[in-house]
């Protein structure tokens, strides 16, 4: 079974910046309900709406106070193992996120480890691209981050 995430969040000024549970050091952050980590709201997605769960609002809607600033992982953790009561495994995920800056080759390896680390993954199986805008639109402007995820995930 596959599923398809997507995320975007507006960017600011003095906001904390977290992607796939690692902390970017940038002047800029995400503006969320949550901690704003982008990364994990759309691998959230993508495993959910592969496992025919509905969406990270279904599950953490952002109207509930119990979720405010908290922090996404513990968001993965409850998902991952609502798909263990489904005796659902993951087999992979792949992700792709653009943003004009701060830029990410730095980060993308210790991503790549912390998420494999959290979903009890080997590294070969998750992959994090990062790409720009080319400058267009409101991400290329600096205003916001988006999030492309897609993950397998298969019976037990």
């Amino acid at each position: 079974m596959v599923g398809f995430g997507y995320d975007v969040h507006r960017l600011a000024d003095g906001e904390s910046f977290i992607l796939g549970g690692v902390s970017i050091d940038s002047s800029i952050g995400t503006i969320a309900h949550s901690d704003g980590d982008i990364l994990i709201h759309a691998i959230i997605d993508a495993l959910l709406g592969a496992a025919g769960l509905g969406d990270i609002g279904d599950h953490f809607p952002d109207t509930d106070i119990k979720y405010k600033n908290i922090d996404s992982t513990i968001l993965l953790s409850k998902t991952l193992d609502l798909l263990a009561t489904y005796n659902l495994n993951i087999v992979n995920i792949d992700a792709e996120i653009v943003l004009e800056k701060p830029k990410l080759a730095a980060y993308k390896i210790e991503i790549k480890e912390n998420l494999a680390k959290l979903c009890g993954l080997s590294t070969n199986r998750v992959n994090i691209k990062a790409t720009t805008n080319e400058k267009m639109g409101y991400i290329g402007r600096g205003e916001g981050v988006a999030v492309y995820a897609v993950c397998q995930i298969e019976d037990k």
